[in-house]
């Protein structure tokens, strides 16, 4: 049996937890507390972060590559493209959602702490500006199809999902340009497995 060690607030361990329960595996979830890791964490990873992914011998983390491996190893449903051409654009939109939106969710998850200096403030309300605009930019995608690559629910809807789930949470407010990206959100946040996939901490994230 698998069983990955997963933040319980954890947006990359988020996504973990979706795929896991789109493909209907038996796994086990090991809750893990992000300010009180327990001292395995960083034998098993030597980053000393979760998500990780124990599967008998083989340990890996990083949310990205261990999706890619339950969908290799378990292909239905398929979450990558079958095509190569298309695959290979995937991983390139997904090395972008790295870049230009899950590298700020360090600033982001300070949205909610009582005490701010006005400099952590400032960058913050730009952190915020910055995400908010490449979400826009994805708006206009979903005037014409229900998911990031057509009809077809993929891995880019799971690697954006936690982020959306999430906006309320870091005081990200998106305007009235963006409603088919929050059409699209809502036709994630319906789905049996992300629905499963949420934990009590993540349910109190969205009113």
């Amino acid at each position: 049996m698998m069983n990955l060690y997963s933040g319980t607030t954890d947006p990359f361990s988020h996504r973990c937890r979706i795929v896991l329960y789109e493909k209907g595996m038996d796994f086990e979830v090991i809750d893990v507390d992000l300010f009180n890791k327990p001292e395995d964490i960083a034998i098993i990873n030597p980053y000393n972060r979760v998500p990780v992914l124990v599967d008998r011998d083989l340990v890996l983390y990083e949310s990205n590559i261990i999706n890619e491996y339950i969908d290799e190893r378990f292909p239905h449903p398929q979450l990558m493209p079958p095509d190569p051409i298309m695959r290979a654009r995937a991983r390139q939109l997904l090395h972008t959602f790295e870049h230009e939106l899950f590298e700020r969710i360090p600033i982001l998850e300070t949205a909610n702490q009582k005490e701010k200096e006005k400099e952590k403030e400032k960058e913050l309300d730009r952190t915020r500006a910055h995400v908010r605009d490449h979400l826009i930019q994805l708006a206009p995608i979903f005037t014409k199809q229900k998911f990031m690559l057509g009809d077809e629910f993929s891995m880019l809807d799971v690697a954006i999902a936690p982020l959306l789930w999430r906006l309320e949470h870091y005081g990200i407010e998106l305007p009235k340009a963006a409603s088919a990206l929050m059409k699209y959100a809502e036709r994630i946040f319906s789905r049996q497995g992300f629905i499963d996939a949420l934990t009590p901490s993540e349910k109190v994230m969205r009113r």
